[in-house]
């Protein structure tokens, strides 16, 4: 169980953190820029359509970020509920035809006239916050069965059941994770926690063991070689970009399996693109900026002056990472092909907006943890809201 200290450190201390985070994140957008317009080279739209949408989006992601950074959190805890049933409801509207578009067999995204919103994108974020309030609010009785575990716990089987029936394994899988480890943050027992592990685990293989398509594409992950033709077309592809750019990479631009060998080289797969063209030693840096951000952001956390405030940079934190990881397990052969977008690299508009309220949130902590004090914060919100 860890717990939020009680003691606020200084400005400049939170403000290296966040402003290690910030260089971080801009080190990968820019790469990310860089390589997607490599990856969109063959595409009959040209290598400038794809480029200038990314870069449309790291505009408005900007604008969110400064936003978010700038907001009360506070203030907005207040209407938690109601960001809560905002996200229940735009979950449902994916799945009724005519709002929702589906795209190969999946209806994740709103139609909002030529532009489509990916929902469980912003879902994700929505449950972390509502699950940090909650948490906060009842904390001294976050050992209880029913306070503790089965309402919260409803929460996030709410959330990611929605996504699973659009369908979204994978960022189901996500939501759950991340909302697990949530609760046992914020001090939830073990007893609780890992039956209900278990029992998510089980259920995501039943699921996938009574759908054939995702059945087929486990066993190919089994065995890439044998199914390089096929289910595992994608991933045997990712492979040997890699395999081709080795240590030093063909260079920036001069990669070829970009050239339709890789389907959505310029979302999913683009890490594959980067190990092709630019070797390992930026495959490795890439890593490495990762595991810094999560690194500065675990140091960060120690100075949370509230379990709101812990709970909810914990979970952005979680969201960013996690997915990081699932997306370089995949394109690498370490865990099962799912669509997955590499954060601040992968072309997408909806994710980038998600990953600049996520930097907002770090900056926003940056200005507001030193003038809270630990503890005042949940009294005064519980005041409020019996």
């Amino acid at each position: 169980m860890i717990h939020a200290p009680a003691r606020p450190t200084s400005t400049a201390s939170v403000f290296n953190a966040a402003a290690v985070i910030l260089v971080c994140v801009i080190t990968l957008g820019l790469l990310g820029l860089t390589i997607l317009f490599s990856a969109s080279a063959s595409f009959q739209v040209g290598p400038y359509f794809y480029l200038k949408k990314q870069i449309f989006g790291a505009l408005l992601a900007i604008g969110v970020c400064l936003v978010v950074s700038r907001l009360n959190l506070d203030f907005v805890r207040r209407y938690s509920w109601w960001i809560g049933g905002a996200t229940a409801g735009a979950l449902v509207a994916v799945l009724i035809p005519g709002l929702g578009v589906e795209v190969n067999g999946s209806r994740c995204w709103l139609g909002l006239g030529p532009v489509r919103v990916q929902v469980s994108e912003f879902a994700k974020l929505g449950m972390v916050f509502v699950l940090a309030h909650y948490l906060a609010l009842n904390q001294s009785r976050i050992s209880e069965f029913k306070r503790g575990f089965l309402i919260p716990g409803a929460m996030i089987a709410g959330c990611a059941g929605l996504v699973i029936l659009e369908p979204d394994y994978g960022t189901a899988a996500l939501i759950g994770a991340v909302g697990l480890l949530l609760l046992f943050l914020a001090g939830v027992r073990w007893a609780y926690i890992l039956p209900a592990l278990g029992m998510a685990v089980a259920g995501l293989a039943a699921m996938v063991i009574h759908n054939p398509n995702r059945l087929y594409r486990m066993m190919a992950f089994l065995d890439v070689e044998a199914n390089k033709q096929g289910g595992s077309y994608q991933l045997y592809q990712s492979l040997a970009a890699f395999a081709v750019g080795g240590v030093e990479g063909v260079g920036l631009g001069q990669g070829r399996q970009q050239y339709a060998f890789i389907p959505e080289a310029h979302t999913d797969f683009i890490f594959a693109i980067v190990g092709e063209e630019l070797g390992l030693p930026f495959t490795l840096g890439v890593t490495a900026i990762y595991l810094l951000i999560f690194s500065v952001g675990v140091i960060h956390l120690r100075r949370a002056p509230n379990l709101f405030h812990y709970l909810l940079t914990s979970g952005a934190l979680l969201l960013l990472t996690l997915q990081a990881i699932i997306n370089l397990g995949v394109v690498t052969g370490l865990l099962p092909t799912k669509g997955m977008s590499l954060p601040f690299i992968s072309a997408g508009l909806s994710n980038l907006l998600l990953m600049g309220m996520i930097v907002g949130l770090f900056l926003n902590s940056q200005r507001a943890w030193a003038r809270l004090r630990f503890g005042a914060d949940d009294r005064s919100l519980r005041e409020v809201t019996a």
